[in-house]
């Protein structure tokens, strides 16, 4: 594509070189520009990207765009220079035209809240390949057709920068997909990556205390997220939920709310609830289903009706669904259960503020003892950690505090501030070593007792320091049991 094709219909204004100049790819990483490619100048929290811009040129860029009104160092007067008012709107739109588009062939459901992204989409995807319509997931635990892991080669995000997104829809089409679901972090839309992405269904399922200090505050947060309303045409909100009611508010027309008040347009009730199993009477103005999930609890059953919500939005008959939510199964690293020659209840979740935390403890039965092994991120949101304190020390036995990803903080001070949380009287033991502390509480544990490893879920790696090393909870909590067999053995 030529780069006056591409600029056609945005702003700018272009010095040096030649209109004419064929591009072929978009990058705002220099050390990742291919010949042809338009190098886009972005500006970073720490240092600015025109550093680098001899080095995308020496690389082959075939135009350099950026906001900044300065002259940046062209070493080469053949190379167009084009200036755009925003950096991170032109990085979105180019990534899609360049894609040709590819979202308006495809019925995209893009999914935001602080919590429950991952799981709602990937239930949104069993539903649709129940339907028999061939569906692609793009979230945090990667990129999946019809169930199965697909191979990239990109930063694993919860939302792809556009620079990747486009070209993995694009694949979608070729492979005849025809519905997408996508994870709408708060950091995805305040960075514009989903804004030339054609959205059919936007779903609104919760909001807490999360990312604030990326955002610089609760409202900025709030905004962030809003963000996904003005992008879709059509919405599902959990009516429940103080923060997407009020994004309905202002979306009358095209939301549609579910929960368990009776003012929302679905309206649930929990009929019964055994182990493992929920009965839900869903009601409508038009309609009642009974319903059986194969979870329990009221953050399971919200996530459920929320999958469901939006495949009806999209016209699909709610009879259609309603026997298909039987078959549901939870995905990765989300209250994933790791079987044990003990007799042990082992889960693995990536529950990772309290509002999570609360919701995968509350699922246990309480007349078992629940050994917790979990900590906090280091370098953010050091506001919930108390929180998470005290949500542990309610519904837990006996704590294992340890390491998270603490990054450059120091794990002692990140546990400090989770235990002020925690009640008078909780028993509670701090190693620093991740692996010690899964360790020590499966050795404590005894059959039938509960142990939950909380906050990495998916994760293959923890970040210490400026370093991540390979680290699987799943793989630590195996490598326990496998070794009391070679013990045995020997």
């Amino acid at each position: 594509m030529q780069l006056a094709e591409l600029l056609k219909d945005w702003p700018c204004s272009v010095t040096g070189g030649s209109i004419r100049t064929e591009i072929t790819g978009v990058e705002d990483y220099a050390q990742a520009v291919q010949p042809g490619d338009i190098f886009i100048v972005r500006k970073g929290k720490k240092t600015s990207g025109s550093r680098f811009v001899k080095e995308a040129l020496a690389r082959g860029a075939a135009a350099i765009v950026s906001e900044e009104s300065i002259s940046l160092p062209i070493m080469d007067k053949e190379i167009p220079f084009v200036w755009v008012p925003n950096t991170a709107l032109f990085l979105s739109y180019a990534s899609a035209k360049l894609a040709a588009f590819p979202a308006e062939a495809l019925t995209v459901i893009a999914i935001t809240g602080t919590n429950g992204k991952t799981t709602v989409s990937h239930f949104v995807s069993q539903l649709l390949n129940a339907l028999h319509k061939k569906a692609a997931v793009i979230g945090t635990v990667g990129f999946f057709i019809n169930g199965e892991k697909q191979q990239t080669a990109y930063e694993q995000l919860t939302t792809l920068q556009a620079k990747e997104l486009h070209p993995i829809l694009k694949q979608c089409v070729r492979k005849g997909v025809t519905h997408v679901v996508l994870e709408a972090s708060s950091m995805g839309l305040q960075q514009h990556r989903l804004d030339h992405c054609d959205i059919d269904c936007g779903v609104f399922l919760n909001l807490s205390e999360d990312h604030l200090e990326d955002h610089g505050g609760l409202e900025a947060y709030k905004r962030a997220k809003k963000r996904l309303a003005d992008l879709s045409k059509k919405l599902v909100l959990n009516g429940d939920d103080n923060f997407c009611r009020s994004v309905g508010i202002y979306d009358k027309k095209k939301s549609c709310s579910f929960g368990f008040d009776n003012h929302n347009d679905l309206h649930i009730q929990i009929v019964s609830e055994t182990v493992g199993k929920t009965v839900l009477c869903l009601q409508t103005t038009a309609s009642e289903h009974i319903v059986e999930i194969p979870f329990v609890g009221k953050y399971h059953v919200q996530n459920t009706i929320a999958a469901l919500m939006a495949i009806w939005r999209l016209g699909v008959p709610m009879e259609d669904l309603v026997g298909h939510m039987w078959s549901l199964k939870l995905p990765e690293g989300r209250l994933e259960k790791i079987d044990n020659p003990l007799g042990i209840e082992v889960y693995v979740d990536y529950a990772h503020t309290a509002e999570a935390l609360q919701a995968v403890l509350q699922t246990f039965n309480r007349s078992k003892t629940i050994y917790l092994v979990f900590s906090c991120g280091g370098n953010r949101d050091k506001a919930k950690r108390f929180a998470m304190g005290a949500v542990a020390s309610k519904y837990a036995d006996v704590i294992y505090l340890t390491t998270d990803n603490p990054r450059d903080e120091d794990p002692i001070v990140i546990n400090e501030s989770i235990i002020a949380g925690f009640t008078e009287q909780q028993y509670y033991e701090i190693y620093l070593d991740r692996k010690l502390a899964i360790h020590q509480a499966l050795a404590k544990a005894k059959k039938g007792d509960i142990v939950l490893v909380a906050g990495k879920g998916h994760e293959q790696t923890q970040q210490i320091k400026n370093q991540k090393l390979p680290f699987s909870d799943q793989q630590c909590i195996k490598d326990y049991f496998a070794s009391l067999i070679t013990d045995d053995a020997e």
